[in-house]
């Protein structure tokens, strides 16, 4: 089988590659293939895959909110070009999308059923592109995935780092405690969306580990794994000033595909193991 993954040096992309590379892999880069131009979908047609995933995506929180325009190219206008293609060539395609299409406004973790309602414009961009893939193509995944951590830059391996730094100059570490999610080691994410493609059964799914916790939680969790006896001091997103504002609770429930014997792991074992293979800081 063909597999094109579009975004394959990111973090997520770089495990679905390993976890895809029994197929034949087509992996062009941005600079190849961008996805945000209308031309996307004649290229796509033209590497004549028979699977499409979609990983890729403007990420920067903060840096969607300063430009919105390129977030809607790039997470609603890209996805949906891939769509039309999936659609010439019926197709699968799995669209990855983010914990960041609900409110927070939730008591509970959101389930797949629950309607979402962004409130930033990531989230926004996100959701546009869910709305996209479903309207344009037949066969679609709808992998949301949250709080990824792994191989590359993220939050698990820059707490590490500056763990390591603040113990050197003495400095309290101070992370929030009032923004709550999933975190989700992204090789395990890899494994679950193969088993979804493998399953044939499209859908809405929530692709992360189990629990939730806040960031400072994790934060700590981090530092404990790690063997780094440092301070960290709670603190309000207030006190942090950013262009855009996460959703205060945006934890993720894993129904549909538990419902399928599809299951990961505790985060915290997850972080545990992802400390472990940090070779060297981020």
């Amino acid at each position: 089988m063909r597999v094109l993954i579009l975004g394959a040096s990111g973090q997520l992309g770089t495990e679905l590659a390993k976890t895809f590379a029994d197929h034949h892999l087509l992996m062009p880069s941005h600079q190849e293939l961008d996805l945000s131009q209308a031309t996307a979908r004649a290229a796509i047609n033209q590497l004549t895959p028979d699977l499409v995933l979609l990983p890729a995506a403007f990420t920067n929180v903060d840096g969607c909110a300063l430009d919105p325009a390129r977030a809607f190219r790039e997470n609603t206008l890209g996805p949906k070009y891939a769509a039309l293609a999936c659609r010439d060539r019926d197709i699968p395609l799995v669209y990855v999308s983010t914990n960041e299409v609900f409110s927070g406004s939730s008591q509970q973790a959101y389930s797949e059923y629950d309607q979402p309602a962004p409130i930033n414009a990531y989230g926004r961009s996100k959701w546009g592109g869910e709305q996209a893939v479903l309207h344009h193509a037949p066969n679609v995944f709808i992998t949301r995935v949250a709080w990824l951590f792994g191989g590359q830059r993220n939050f698990v391996r820059t707490i590490a780092r500056l763990g390591r730094e603040r113990l050197q100059t003495g400095e309290p570490l101070r992370v929030v405690t009032d923004e709550v999610g999933t975190p989700t080691h992204a090789a395990e994410a890899a494994w679950a969306i193969r088993q979804l493609v493998d399953s044939n059964l499209p859908g809405i799914y929530h692709v992360v580990n189990e629990g939730a916790c806040s960031r400072h939680e994790l934060a700590c969790a981090v530092l404990a794994a790690a063997g780094i006896d440092l301070p960290v001091e709670p603190i309000t997103s207030a006190e942090f000033s950013r262009p855009s504002s996460p959703p205060p609770f945006s934890a993720l429930s894993n129904n549909a595909a538990a419902a399928l014997g599809i299951r990961l792991r505790r985060w915290q074992a997850a972080v545990i193991a992802a400390v472990a293979a940090i070779d060297e800081p981020a």
